[in-house]
């Protein structure tokens, strides 16, 4: 025998669209599963509720940001153009060398200034290190 049919109040469904619950949130609502949702949300008649509460929902935010965006609410100015205008925020960090140059890079030390017993000392921490890593 089937589990009888849960009663999903369609008002009820809208108003939840509208405010853009998640599935889980609709589901909890409900007393149901997210299957449940999802299942209904193939019935054109329950999706398209879904479908156009949720879009109300979006435009009713969007005209509450324009409000205040419109009525000097920085914030609200500043997420308006990154997300609608396609604005961001760059911050550039550069580093310079002397006299704003670029930055020299020296690849390879210059032993020329080194003693023979410096040098000698360098060989034998290499070769210590080469056959530590051999073992």
């Amino acid at each position: 025998m089937p589990r009888p049919k849960v009663n999903i109040d369609l008002a009820e469904l809208e108003k939840l669209c509208g405010m853009q619950c998640t599935d889980e949130e609709i589901a909890a609502f409900f007393g149901v599963s997210t299957k449940t949702i999802e299942r209904r949300r193939k019935v054109t008649r329950f999706r398209e509720i879904m479908d156009q509460a949720k879009a109300k929902g979006r435009i009713s935010v969007r005209r509450s940001l324009f409000r205040q965006a419109n009525s000097g609410n920085v914030a609200a100015s500043i997420f308006l153009s990154k997300n609608l205008l396609g604005y961001r925020d760059i911050v550039s960090n550069e580093h310079s060398g002397p006299d704003g140059n670029p930055i020299q890079l020296e690849s390879k030390p210059d032993y020329s200034q080194l003693t023979d017993d410096e040098i000698q000392q360098l060989r034998d921490i290499a070769q210590k290190t080469l056959a530590a890593r051999r073992n």
